[in-house]
């Protein structure tokens, strides 16, 4: 069959491939493996901060009827590798952090599991803990670089003389809460362990990545990676958080093979997941900027200050974006860490960058404020020629096409730059922009394989579709290397049994994964022309990045706030983003990365905080009655929008992330916002009403 090539198949707006299968409920979980008569598993955790396990007695467990293991750290069994201490399940009887898992029931059902692991008794040996971050501390240390391999600390030029002799000054501290990533399908894991032939393990695993979770579990098993399946075809949501293995895996692993040849489940519940897969760690950032009366920087300095667990380090790359976003000739950004006995932080979505964007775009609207500058007009004056962090040109840079695309589409030349001055009834309203950018990530490995299997083509590459289009976005891409409709392709992804695909992370798939699919179309091609027979395939892997450039997609986010006048709660009114991210190949699923990134942001900046009790070293607000998130009434307009951009040197597709540039620069946005509605200028996120309304209150009475 001979197709007709379909023009742009790319940039197509089409419906996503997975829609019916996940409206109708046909899509398949990992929690819904489709195995017969599956055992479940559920963890028992520690009620301590630090300490050791001295006793666990499973004794009233295992008479419970149903209850088919109970795993200790005294018969567990012994994993190949213990270097990873997050993943050392039930090792031995040390006691790291509140929520720990000490022990595991296994049992008939989820309900005699659950049951089960409320009976066993577990006795400690408590030490005194420390779960505290202060920026005065005296036991802060540099970290050997920050994630994923950036240098902790960069300096430029003479910061100090600088700002000493700087027209205008900004020197403030910004803080970001700690977040927990909390997607809508639970961490979960069906794991099979067969026995037979020596032994073979298959996992139905929420990831974001099946090759990289099956490599994990190999090592820590010690299995050669050909006898671990890993299937992942949807994933509820992950956020980061299901980037890389946690501890819930190991354990589902572990149960699996104390009832071998059983299907083991288990799914975390959500007080659960506030302890064992992850959070973006709080923040304390100091940020000082010098510039002249016309608002040149002179100078920019970020010094960062966050957690990390005591036994595994993670520092995220929060000064980064500060090193490459305004040009200055005086530059310093730093990076401290205080180890504490709490959970293990990791990747939340645009990690770096999102909380990194935060301090400095309220930053440079206090400095705005004070040169009496239009804080648009101000970012722009600061454009860089080049790469202010490498000195590389730009791939492509269209900051300033964002502020000014979106500085009109919001309306922003009426504007009245005085804060306070907009009053609608009892609400003072107010307006904020703020910058955002993210880098473009291209993974060093993956491939795919595109095979002729009678009148189709069919894509096979083992990469994961979080809900972003990635079921789609694949077809859209072989179909415009291949030269045929879209419907003429089949993709078939989230499996170890096809090609290599790395992690779903950094907004680097189809960056990656589509540059795999596209020189694997150019090799098909290539040795069979237009017309393969049925069975021929071929393969492709992605190239190395052009690094001649600094690749990186910009935005610019515009915020009205609204600021009760009596009350101080703070609502928004209206969120619009205006985003350069290259070519975009689907603009329905790129509208929806977007605006999901947007409304993450504002529920960063009004909402989002997991409160720990150091006293305990838990967070006490963790479901979603205590943990609040964005809803529906938080926002009555939310817009997104992005300019045409031709970048050749990105990839074949010359497309760039866009999964996570829409959460970066939003919360910073809001809040400038809310300083503009009501005077009140919040450097602390969330922006509560109990941290506004003490302004409010000191401000001179107006009539209504």
């Amino acid at each position: 069959m001979t197709f007709l090539s379909e023009p742009n198949a790319i940039g197509s707006d089409l419906p996503r491939r997975d829609g019916a299968a996940k409206v109708l409920g046909t899509a398949t979980f990992a929690a819904e493996a489709p195995y017969e008569n599956p055992a479940y598993a559920h963890p028992v955790q520690a009620t301590i901060a630090r300490g050791r396990v001295t006793e666990v007695d499973t004794t009233a467990a295992e008479a419970l009827d149903g209850v088919l293991a109970v795993l200790t750290p005294a018969g567990a069994e012994r994993l190949a590798s213990v270097e990873d201490r997050e993943l050392a399940a039930l090792q031995n009887d040390e006691v790291a952090f509140r929520g720990q898992v000490v022990a595991a029931v296994v049992a008939e059902t989820s309900e005699v599991a659950r049951h089960a692991a409320g009976l066993v008794r577990v006795t400690y040996a408590a030490a005194a803990h420390d779960a505290e971050l202060r920026a005065d501390r005296d036991d802060l240390y540099a970290p050997e670089q920050v994630n994923p391999s950036f240098a902790t600390d960069t300096a430029e030029g003479d910061v100090e003389a600088a700002l000493a002799t700087a027209d205008v000054t900004v020197e403030q501290t910004y803080t970001t809460a700690t977040n927990h990533n909390n997607p809508m399908e639970p961490h979960a894991t069906t794991a099979l362990w067969d026995p037979a032939d020596g032994g073979s393990l298959t996992l139905w695993d929420s990831t974001q990545g099946v090759h990289p979770t099956r490599s994990v579990l190999a090592s820590l098993f010690g299995l050669d990676e050909e006898r671990v399946r890993v299937v992942c075809p949807y994933v509820g949501g992950g956020f980061g958080s299901k980037g890389e293995p946690h501890v819930n895996v190991v354990l589902a692993t572990l149960a699996a093979r104390a009832v071998p040849g059983r299907p083991v489940r288990l799914a975390l519940t959500r007080r659960q997941m506030f302890t064992l897969v992850g959070y973006r760690t709080p923040t304390i950032q100091r940020c000082r900027l010098g510039a002249d009366r016309s608002g040149t920087l002179t100078a920019l300095s970020v010094e960062v200050v966050e957690q990390t667990s005591r036994i595994k380090e993670f520092a995220e790359q929060t000064g980064v974006p500060a090193r490459m976003m305004y040009a200055a000739p005086n530059r310093r950004t730093t990076h401290r860490l205080a180890a504490l006995d709490v959970p293990v932080p990791s990747w939340m979505r645009a990690p770096g960058e999102c909380p990194g964007m935060f301090g400095p775009e309220v930053a440079m609207d206090e400095l705005a404020e004070l040169l009496g500058m239009d804080p648009v007009e101000l970012r722009i004056r600061n454009e860089p020629a080049v790469d202010p962090d490498t000195g590389k040109p730009f791939s492509s840079r269209n900051l300033v096409g964002c502020l000014r695309e979106g500085a009109e589409r919001f309306g922003w030349s009426r504007r009245d730059p005085r804060p306070g001055t907009r009053r609608e009834g009892d609400w003072l309203v107010g307006t904020g922009v703020a910058a955002s950018t993210y880098p473009v990530n291209r993974m060093p490995k993956s491939t795919a394989t595109i095979r002729r299997e009678r009148d189709r083509y069919v894509a096979e590459i083992g990469a994961a579709d979080l809900g972003t289009g990635t079921w789609t976005t694949l077809a859209q891409i072989a179909a415009d290397a291949l030269g045929v409709p879209v419907s003429g392709v089949e993709v078939r992804i989230g499996d170890t049994d096809y090609p290599t695909a790395s992690v779903a992370g950094g907004s680097s798939g189809m960056t990656t994964w589509g540059s795999a699919v596209v020189e694997a179309a150019r090799a098909l091609r290539d040795a069979y022309g237009t017309e393969p027979p049925d069975g021929a395939q071929a393969s492709g892997s992605v190239g190395q990045a052009d690094d001649r450039f600094a690749m990186h997609a910009f935005g610019a986010q515009f915020a009205e706030a609204r600021v009760h006048a009596d009350t101080g709660e703070v609502r928004v009114s209206r969120l619009l983003g205006v985003f350069a991210a290259g070519r975009i190949i689907n603009p329905r699923t790129a509208r929806s990365q977007f605006i999901g990134g947007m409304t993450m942001g504002l529920s960063m900046a009004l909402h989002e905080s997991s409160v720990l009790d150091p006293r305990t070293g838990h967070v006490v607000n963790h479901d979603f009655a205590g943990y609040h998130i964005a809803a529906n009434a938080d926002v009555h307009e939310i817009e997104a929008y992005w300019l045409p951009e031709h970048d050749p040197h990105v990839n074949a597709m010359g497309s760039k992330g866009i999964g996570e540039i829409g959460i970066v620069g939003t919360a910073a946005a809001v809040s400038n916002a809310v300083r503009h509605a009501c005077g009140v200028r919040v450097r602390d996120l969330p922006i509560t009403l109990d941290k506004v309304i003490g302004g409010l209150e000191d401000r001179p009475a107006t009539g209504r």
